[in-house]
């Protein structure tokens, strides 16, 4: 059984876009702001700066019971006691990172239509991020966007909770909700903002009044 979680809104950070106020002092606003869980993202850290990273993000996560998600990393999310991992098609399978990171912690999974669900094994994972919604330049090998649409074919499939990213915005957010999700991953929409902890709040409040 794995450590609860709230999907509602979801911050995956961007190195690049939290690099001029920080990555710490960005997730501790957004998480002021009503984020509910981080998955921290880093495709060009080498394991030790990682993990080093992680360890920084759990110390001011886990007082705050808000979860910590490592993408694609099970040995960094081992090293630094992180609460999950977010996989990737091509990443480890499921069940081989579920062996290595036992039964509490969080796994989720990127799907991005019927053909990637149906090729996946799910029964050992916890939750779906489904996208991208909207095209985005945050993630280079994402796959074309399948917009609300697509996010309810995907809900169609499966009981497992579902978050909605890719390109999510304020204006879009209750769209994404609307069509079945459980809640919004977003990157720049809070990254990028001037404020991050007034950008999760009013992205919260657009989930929120969508439900």
């Amino acid at each position: 059984m794995s450590r609860p979680f709230d999907l509602t809104l979801y911050l995956v950070t961007d190195p690049r876009l939290v690099a001029a106020r920080g990555l710490v002092a960005t997730v501790e606003a957004a998480v002021k702001g009503g984020a509910t869980i981080v998955q921290l993202r880093d495709p060009d850290a080498h394991g030790r700066a990682l993990v080093e990273q992680a360890r920084a993000l759990k110390a001011l996560l886990a007082p705050l019971r808000i979860p910590l998600i490592i993408n694609d990393r099970v040995d960094v999310a081992v090293a630094a006691d992180a609460d999950g991992v977010h996989l990737g098609q091509d990443d480890m399978t499921p069940a081989d990172a579920r062996a290595l990171l036992g039964p509490e912690r969080i796994l989720g999974l990127s799907v991005g239509n019927p053909a990637e669900f149906a090729a996946s094994d799910i029964g050992v994972v916890d939750y779906l991020g489904v996208g991208p919604v909207k095209a985005t330049g945050t993630k280079k090998d994402a796959g074309a966007a399948i917009g609300t649409s697509g996010v309810t074919t995907v809900r169609a499939l499966t009981r497992l909770p579902i978050v909605g990213i890719g390109g999510i915005d304020g204006a879009l957010a209750a769209e994404v909700i609307r069509a079945g999700a459980d809640g919004v991953a977003v990157v720049s929409a809070i990254c990028a903002a001037p404020d991050p902890e007034h950008a999760a709040r009013a992205l919260l409040s657009a989930v929120t009044a969508a439900r």
